[in-house]
């Protein structure tokens, strides 16, 4: 059994300052010796694979989990992850849901949902799995990020195309549901706060806007009411310290009604919604 080596992984990547040491090392072993995490009991202390120790170094230097197995899981999915793309985070998978059950609460046969900033492709692909009748439609700028989401979308129905989610859809005006995005909204005054993982692989143009973090916003709340039909909803992730600021963005006078903020699974504020007001 691996026990005493995964022990030993978990006291070196505690000390390391990794945030889920004893995750990691288990995630880290069931991936070097090929098998799922609940079955590490069953590899023999024969079968031990000494590249255990190259890959626990390499997430000792904090280097991302995703990285080092190729894989990232969000909600029910499994996608394919390096680097020039954002890894996607759980706390992402509650404004999935949320969105998801605004989706289904809608009386709508074949919703038009869009996700500006798709990334990875995590939102798009989860809505699409999780509303089946859905026509789903995903935009991302950067060409690296746009490699990955196209190995993920592969065989999916995602409408993925290349471009700036500012002007994206143009086909597609007054015609949407639901925009969903997980847009850039670390202010780059906090870059030194932010964790390795992130700051050193996590593309900057997926994390960093503006002094305050809320440029991108700005600019995608023209372009959500732009999409959205009459009584459309917009949900956007934004970071825990910016509760109450996103809802302004998204105000009456704009066209908006029912700004509103949503905690995370850890009760912090994490993504705010609005519905486009109608006539």
């Amino acid at each position: 059994m691996l026990l005493a080596e995964v022990a030993q992984a978990t006291q070196r990547l505690a000390a390391a300052g990794v945030p889920s040491p004893r995750n990691d090392a288990e995630e880290l072993a069931a991936f070097v010796h090929g098998v799922k995490r609940g079955q590490l009991h069953t590899v023999k202390d024969s079968d031990f694979d000494a590249r255990y120790w190259e890959v626990v170094a390499r997430r000792e230097a904090r280097e991302p989990l995703q990285h080092i197995t190729g894989r990232a899981f969000f909600r029910y999915l499994e996608l394919q992850v390096g680097p020039g793309v954002f890894v996607p985070r759980p706390e992402t998978e509650s404004v999935v849901g949320w969105a998801i059950d605004a989706v289904r609460a809608m009386d709508v046969a074949e919703p038009r949902i869009v996700d500006l900033c798709t990334g990875s492709g995590a939102i798009a692909l989860a809505m699409a799995q999780e509303v089946p009748r859905s026509s789903v439609h995903a935009v991302e700028l950067s060409e690296e990020a746009l490699e990955w989401a196209r190995k993920n979308m592969e065989g999916s129905r995602v409408d993925l195309r290349h471009g700036d989610a500012l002007t994206a859809f143009p086909d597609l005006d007054g015609q949407v549901d639901l925009v969903v995005t997980n847009p850039p909204y670390i202010p780059l005054t906090e870059w030194e706060y932010v964790a390795p993982e992130a700051r050193d692989h996590d593309p900057d143009m997926a994390l960093f806007s503006g002094q305050d973090g809320l440029d991108l916003i700005r600019g995608l709340e023209r372009t959500a009411h732009r999409l959205l039909r009459p009584g459309g909803v917009v949900v956007v992730e934004h970071a825990d310290t910016q509760g109450g600021l996103v809802p302004w963005i998204f105000a009456e006078e704009r066209g908006w009604a029912d700004a509103a903020d949503h905690p995370d699974l850890n009760n912090r504020p994490r993504f705010a919604t609005a519905r486009k007001a109608t006539p």
